[in-house]
């Protein structure tokens, strides 16, 4: 992995971890916590679209979109499971 792209994942954690908590009212995580969401959010989407036939653009837009939805799954399952 290189320098550049280490730095486009943070790059689009952060961002999609910030999207997420925006989504999702009442989550606010910093910097670093907006980008674990964000990176695990695209993990998750990462495996779940491929099983549903979902498709989204490429490049980086398309990865932001991508990893935000992911978040925004996980912060909803989160919000599950602390109401439980």
């Amino acid at each position: 992995m290189t320098l550049e792209s280490l730095l486009i994942i943070l790059i689009v954690g952060a961002i999609a971890g910030w999207l997420a908590g925006q989504i999702v009212k009442g989550y606010g995580f910093g910097l670093v916590g907006n980008i674990v969401v964000g990176i695990v959010g695209a993990a998750l989407a990462g495996l779940l679209f491929p099983q549903l036939g979902f498709s989204i653009a490429a490049g980086i837009l398309g990865a932001i979109i991508h990893a935000t939805i992911g978040a925004v799954i996980l912060l909803f399952v989160i919000r599950l499971i602390k109401r439980a």
